[in-house]
């Protein structure tokens, strides 16, 4: 058997190990750790993928196991992020443990998309890695606000546990080729995400995913 038909699912396994690190990092209240962590497993999420065509290696159980791994890593370690800064509030004890309805809605939208054929190109509903960079986003820019405001952290996680499972169609941000034509949205989206980044720096990863919500529902229509 070649060695390449093992690289998508070892790239995989490494998006898995760099979650559990999220999610201790965020048992630890290390917020800063937590979006690192996130955004390295966001970055093997993407490369699996990306190897699993370059070299034609798709299987059944990469597709089982790259679910598993999205449920820990962009399921579990934001419920994680939602749990810790609850439990850091002033809030009753049993309501920090709403955040682990993020993880639960997670691994719904992880089932629907596995047996939705009409995601190939597009999504339906929010996708796990950016409601995950959102929550490690926020967390990172404001700690002590949503602490001292958890009203705030509960609003968000009924709203994004909601747009997970939702039927709103978003673009995805797979180039079909190097040109404008086929990709006006996606360099759309960058642009607006290279803005975000030089106006507020590693505090931009929250409103970026804000930014893909609205350009999904506002603007990815008018370039259909």
């Amino acid at each position: 058997m070649k060695i390449t038909k093992h690289i998508p699912n070892s790239i995989t396994c490494l998006n898995l190990f760099s979650g559990s690190f999220a999610v201790y990092f965020g048992f630890q209240g290390n917020y800063t750790a937590v979006l690192i962590a996130i955004l390295i497993a966001g970055v093997f999420d993407f490369l699996d993928g990306f190897a699993a065509r370059a070299f034609k290696a798709y299987s059944p159980m990469g597709k089982e196991l790259d679910s598993l791994a999205d449920v820990i890593s962009f399921g579990m370690a934001p419920g994680i992020i939602a749990f810790s800064l609850l439990e850091q509030s002033n809030l009753p004890d049993w309501m920090k443990f709403s955040g682990f309805i993020i993880p639960v809605f997670s691994a719904l939208r992880l089932a629907k998309f596995n047996i939705d054929e009409n995601q190939t190109t597009s999504f339906i509903g929010l996708p796990t890695p950016a409601n995950a960079i959102f929550w490690a986003g926020l967390s990172y820019s404001f700690p002590g606000f949503l602490i001292e405001q958890p009203w705030i952290v509960l609003i968000s996680i009924l709203i994004f546990s909601y747009l997970l499972v939702s039927k709103l169609p978003m673009f995805s941000l797979k180039f079909k080729s190097a040109g404008w034509a086929k990709n006006k949205m996606q360099y759309i989206f960058l642009a607006g995400c290279i803005a975000l980044l030089i106006i507020f720096g590693l505090g931009a990863f929250a409103p970026i995913i804000v930014w893909y919500l609205l350009s999904s529902a506002a603007l990815a229509p008018l370039f259909k």
